[in-house]
């Protein structure tokens, strides 16, 4: 079974590691690989890129890679066996909340290249998004040894909500196994993956104990929760 793992913003590939270590004894035959995000593309040739690189597989999104995976399935849905979306969103439907989100990754571009990696990153966990996350879980020492100001500066001025289109109006596009996975104590984004497997025809939705960075907090679970889609997919 191939698996394809795609980070969230400021993530290395190998925050998937936890997760596909927990899935090795629960999927025979497993060919798990976790994906960078490209450098200096697009949003949507970003998702093309990934798409190339992993090959035909289902693909596994953590926020800002579950858009971009979730773009893939759109775009080229020949490439997506399956899809699992976890604490993830198809974008801000209303153009003036898409501009001020916009601004303000903007803002947060000029900051990390003002600051620094490691500074702007501290801030960036302390948020209440990541409350439930401890600072031992958040593999900072990683990010920081991974993490560029240029590279965190392109996935907030260019691959940030703000500016990718929003996907609200394909999501009855979809004609493959879909997953929705949400923390239980992430509010808005329970909220949102509610909508999205309603918009989603067959989908299936699970909510996790935790809160947004479900692959960091409990990859266990996570794991298990994939093992049993993509059991479930390979029967369809």
């Amino acid at each position: 079974m191939r698996i394809r793992f795609v980070p969230g913003f400021s993530q290395p590939a190998e925050v998937w590691d936890d997760v596909t270590v927990a899935l090795e004894p629960l999927v025979t035959g497993l060919d798990a690989v976790a994906l960078e995000v490209p450098d200096d593309l697009s949003f949507v040739d970003s998702a093309l890129a990934l798409g190339a690189t992993g090959g035909r597989a289902v693909y596994v999104g953590y926020s800002m890679g579950g858009r971009l995976v979730l773009r893939l399935a759109l775009d080229r849905p020949d490439l997506v066996a399956g899809l699992v979306l976890v604490s993830a969103t198809p974008g801000i439907a209303g153009t003036e909340a898409r501009a001020t989100r916009a601004a303000a990754d903007g803002q947060l571009a000029e900051d990390v290249v003002r600051t620094g990696v490691e500074d702007f990153l501290i801030r960036w966990l302390d948020q209440p998004l990541f409350a439930t996350l401890s600072r031992n879980q958040s593999r900072l020492e990683a990010r920081v040894a991974w993490a560029t100001a240029p590279r965190l500066a392109h996935q907030l001025s260019t691959l940030g909500q703000g500016l990718m289109a929003p996907l609200w109006d394909r999501l009855a596009e979809l004609d493959l196994p879909v997953l929705v996975v949400t923390g239980g104590q992430d509010e808005r984004y329970c909220a949102i993956g509610d909508d999205v497997a309603r918009r989603v025809r067959g989908s299936a939705s699970v909510r996790l104990a935790g809160g947004h960075a479900l692959p960091l907090e409990t990859p266990g679970a996570l794991a298990r929760e994939i093992a049993a889609f993509v059991h479930g997919a390979a029967t369809e």
